[in-house]
């Protein structure tokens, strides 16, 4: 059972060889590590071939920059593993995950999609575990929404069965791509399995999206959710994902004043899995309507300096 790694590589000079030693010294056999050079302007690409060199089972690509989606996609068209899973070149795997995460793999072999935890910002002041716990899940609804995938639908700590990819492909100019890209593959996928086991270490990049998103990246994001709720009706009366559809709404219209493109949903507050600020958040919802509490959160803002 083969596993194939990509991993785009962009400017990281200071972090590829880390992310790459975590990766060859988690005692696999049967695996390849696919380096995507994504026209990295930096010493990148050298380092991605002196690696290559060293370590047999290293296959280098070098392209011209296309983005993260563009060079997840080449690391797709060149995986031949039965399973693929995606490392960010900034971030890394914490050894002893991939060994037992395979032998799961091998001991059910129905899985389409193995997830496993997250050490959020790891090494800085802030940093904390996410934990998915032990859950399978063969209703795909029950995974998007019970399970809040929409809060965790990033690429880099699942392994997937290969072939779920091979109608999909991460939509190239877009940011948060993988909010557009995991429903694709949960429409293939028949078990989905979260583990306690393993670790993904995303250690945080100041110049990375998750810190320095616009108003018009995160439409992007607003995009990618309304899309999905528009194809799922029952998705947008679920009381939990349309609150944290609520909040990035909230943030795009601070930051850019576009027309609210959010439906307006009736959200009981007392809704199962609502944190105290999201019950608050339903309440005014109740009385002002969405773009009410946009307004009303700019306004906060401006006053007391912080949003709601």
């Amino acid at each position: 059972m083969k596993l194939s790694i990509v991993v785009p590589v962009y400017r990281v000079a200071t972090t590829l060889r880390r992310c790459v030693a975590s990766i060859v010294e988690q005692g696999m056999d049967d695996y390849e590590l696919i380096l995507i050079d994504d026209g990295s302007p930096d010493d990148s690409p050298l380092i991605c071939d002196e690696l290559a060199a060293v370590h047999s089972r290293i296959i280098v690509v070098h392209q011209p920059n296309g983005g993260l989606s563009a060079a997840r996609n080449t690391g797709l068209e060149r995986a031949t593993g039965d399973y693929i899973t995606f490392v960010d070149s900034d971030d890394y795997v914490a050894p002893h995950t991939f060994v037992p995460l395979l032998h799961e793999l091998v001991q059910d072999p129905d899985i389409d999609i193995l997830e496993y935890p997250v050490s959020w910002h790891h090494g800085a002041a802030d940093e904390r575990l996410i934990d998915f716990g032990c859950n399978t899940f063969t209703d795909m609804n029950a995974y998007w929404l019970r399970g809040c995938a929409y809060e965790h639908s990033y690429a880099c700590n699942k392994i997937y069965r290969r072939t779920l990819f091979q109608e999909v492909r991460f939509p190239v100019g877009r940011v948060f791509e993988d909010v557009a890209t995991l429903p694709q593959l949960l429409e293939v996928a028949q078990k989905v399995v979260t583990i306690r086991m393993g670790l993904y270490c995303y250690c945080m990049n100041q110049e990375g999206i998750t810190c320095s998103a616009s108003g018009k990246e995160l439409a992007m994001l607003l995009d990618s959710h309304l899309q999905l709720m528009a194809a799922h009706r029952d998705w947008l009366h679920d009381a939990r994902y349309y609150m944290n559809v609520l909040n990035i709404q909230i943030d795009v219209y601070e930051l850019t004043h576009w027309p609210i493109l959010l439906p307006h949903v009736f959200v009981w507050p007392w809704s199962r899995g609502l944190s105290t600020i999201a019950r608050i958040k339903a309440a005014m919802l109740c009385i002002v309507g969405v773009k009410g509490i946009c307004l009303l959160n700019k306004l906060i803002h401006r006053v007391v300096g912080s949003p709601l």
